[in-house]
């Protein structure tokens, strides 16, 4: 009877109907990722992007975006101006491609041949996720205005029309939005971020000047990004600082109706960047053109390799790491009709790009090798270093990453948990006996992990490999996680064999802290990627403070800002307790406020900008202290980063 009742209450006005762009603002990290400052930027990127397309078409070599003085962010063009004219739905097109999600020109080949912005949603969901926004066009000699709030239009169109504000001979688009503070956890974009995916957009477009101003500063700053070298300048600006074994390799081709760009460079170090664009969208988790060029260039080498005697009849081949070890590469196609997985368009699905990049490869690599002999020396010497160091390392890794059992580790310091199923199971690493005590006291022994571990570990950013396996705490990690590690000259990671689907770095909120966290992070980010990139690694956020007040409900504070709002909006006497660590806890409260998963706050940890990712690792784990300092006066004020 009691499922009738259910059924019954089941009925039609059930069914919420999300019409206009009501869903983005309903669900806006389907549509920018998140809602912290890397969804913050991707709103002006998706401006960008559309101005990019204008372009690639041919209509545009000058894009300005500047950061505004009231927090607002504006992006013009000097394109052919976003259409006016009265479209089927019988308002002008300007209106339709603002207000309507999957609307725009991209979806008609004969406006544009290739585009960035391929599903046709980057204007409209701005729109909706802008507390403001206005759009100024120059196009047919004048000068055309429309304005929204919250993505609904607030300009009165005439028959159907934008209203004429004035006469012009430019042509372009301007649009300037304010993000809205009830959907964003914080409005202020930031500007290093903006800056690097501007210059990163140069690179990929050798004819385009970008002008970045930012107002926001008591001396505005202003920089211009132009690379006429395009990806050329690109990978050179990635290996700044390195040993560079040759000049940077260019080709390029098209095939399959693809077109194909490809740089690279081998360094004199342990490491592999190989960053893939596809219509100027940096793709974050590759694609098939990335398995395209790395499977292609692999066979190339290696079968020098075998031609020039580097490689002898009873000799295995060269695996993919050996080959990309010391290689910075920049992969760029221009594809018709790109798929992607979701709107943030992170990793590539076209079956015919690999198909195309490869083409490309063989015939052009080979083309090049062919003429440079010495070039294609330094790559082979780079590969056979790297198999050289992976065999001689693959009998210790072999004890030292396999034949554990799942409850062991070389510390004896592991307490796992009791269930083995891999999806449900999450493990705290915890800083200091007091702290692991209290969480290994506190936690849920069915699916709660805790390894403590001794203070700071190795910075792994300078140390030698030999060392990064020798060290205590870095082995037992290794051991508890269960997937091997990755290092430029070869590649033991398995990351289908991963007990734990969280990894959770549980640090004081201090100094010590934050460095703690930022070693473990470095360590992750060079040896174990695809932790971070799969999103299994997030960070624990501890209270700050508890808030007992004489009379109501007592409350945790987890950063300075929320115990200004508590002090703000709470009216009467309260008694403030400080946790200056973990260790402060009882597990009762370590329980409430750090491990239960119902009330617990987590920051997952990802990489938007590897070019971003990898100058900031090695800035803060390097040897160079004044720009350390520099950057951490910087951002010492940030309420909440997003790593």
């Amino acid at each position: 009877m009691a499922a009738d009742n259910k059924a019954q209450d089941y009925g039609a006005e059930n069914i919420l109907v999300l019409e206009g762009l009501e869903p983005v603002r309903e669900r806006p990290g389907m549509y920018i990722g998140s809602t912290g400052t890397k969804g913050l930027n991707h709103l002006i990127y998706e401006i960008v992007d559309n101005s990019v397309d204008e372009h690639l078409a041919g209509c545009c070599d000058h894009i300005t975006v500047t950061l505004e003085k009231d927090g607002s962010a504006t992006v013009e063009d000097n394109g052919r101006g976003m259409p006016v004219e009265m479209h089927a739905k019988g308002v002008s097109a300007e209106r339709v491609i603002f207000t309507t999600l999957h609307a725009g020109g991209k979806f008609d080949n004969s406006a544009y041949k290739t585009s960035g912005g391929l599903h046709g949603v980057g204007s409209s969901v701005v729109n909706a996720l802008s507390d403001h926004m206005k759009v100024t066009i120059k196009r047919n000699g004048h000068i055309y205005e429309d304005e929204y709030e919250r993505g609904k239009p607030v300009t009165e169109l005439i028959n159907g029309l934008l209203p004429e504000v004035g006469n012009t001979r430019q042509t372009g688009t301007k649009v300037n939005f304010i993000p809205d503070g009830t959907i964003f956890e914080k409005t202020v974009f930031k500007a290093e971020d903006v800056k690097t995916r501007l210059h990163e957009t140069a690179y990929l477009n050798p004819g385009l000047t970008i002008d970045f101003n930012d107002l926001r500063k008591e001396e505005p700053e202003r920089i211009s990004f132009h690379e006429p070298e395009g990806i050329t300048g690109f990978v050179k600006a990635l290996n700044k600082g390195a040993e560079a074994l040759h000049d940077v390799v260019y080709y390029k081709g098209e095939a399959e109706d693809v077109e194909v760009e490809v740089a690279f460079q081998y360094v004199n170090e342990f490491r592999e960047t190989v960053l893939g664009f596809c219509n100027n969208i940096y793709n974050a988790d590759g694609g098939t053109h990335i398995t395209g060029f790395k499977t292609m260039f692999t066979t190339v080498i290696n079968n020098y390799a075998r031609q020039l005697g580097n490689l002898k009849d009873k000799d295995s081949n060269f695996t993919g790491p050996d080959v990309r070890n010391g290689m910075t590469a920049v992969v760029s196609i221009k594809h018709h009709d790109p798929r992607f997985e979701g709107q943030t368009k992170t990793k590539l699905d076209n079956q015919d790009a690999a198909k195309a990049v490869s083409k490309v490869t063989g015939d052009e690599a080979v083309r090049f090798f062919d003429r440079n002999l010495e070039t294609l020396k330094a790559v082979i010497g780079s590969a056979e270093k790297a198999a050289k160091i992976r065999k001689t390392e693959e009998k210790a890794k072999t004890n030292l990453l396999t034949k554990q059992k799942y409850s062991f580790d070389s510390n004896g310091k592991l307490a796992n948990c009791g269930s083995k199923d891999a999806s449900k199971c999450e493990i705290f690493i915890v800083e200091g006996d007091s702290a692991g005590g209290s969480a290994k006291t506190a936690r849920n022994r069915e699916f709660q992990a805790i390894l403590p571990i001794r203070g700071k570990i190795l910075n792994v950013e300078k140390a030698s490999i030999d060392k990064v396996l020798a060290n205590a705490e870095i082995k037992t990690m290794i051991n508890a996680f269960g997937c091997g590690f990755s290092e430029g000259y070869g590649n033991d990671f398995d990351i289908t064999k991963l007990r734990y689907d969280k990894i959770i770095i549980m640090a004081d909120a201090d100094v010590d802290g934050a460095h703690i966290c930022t070693l473990l992070l470095t360590l992750f980010y060079r040896f174990m990627p695809e932790l971070i990139s799969e999103g299994h690694v997030y960070i624990a956020m501890p209270p700050l403070y508890k808030a007992m007040p004489s009379k109501g409900q007592e409350e945790y504070l987890y950063d300075d800002a929320a115990l200004a709002r508590y002090r703000k909006e709470h009216k009467g006497p309260f008694t403030l307790q400080r946790y200056k660590g973990l260790g402060e806890m009882d597990p009762e409260q370590l329980w409430e406020t750090t491990l239960d998963p119902e009330r617990r706050m987590l920051k997952s940890v990802s990489i938007d900008d590897p070019m971003i990712a990898s100058n900031t690792t090695e800035l803060l784990m390097g040897t160079d202290v004044a720009p350390r300092r520099e950057f951490i006066h910087a951002n010492a004020t940030e309420a909440l980063l997003d790593i």
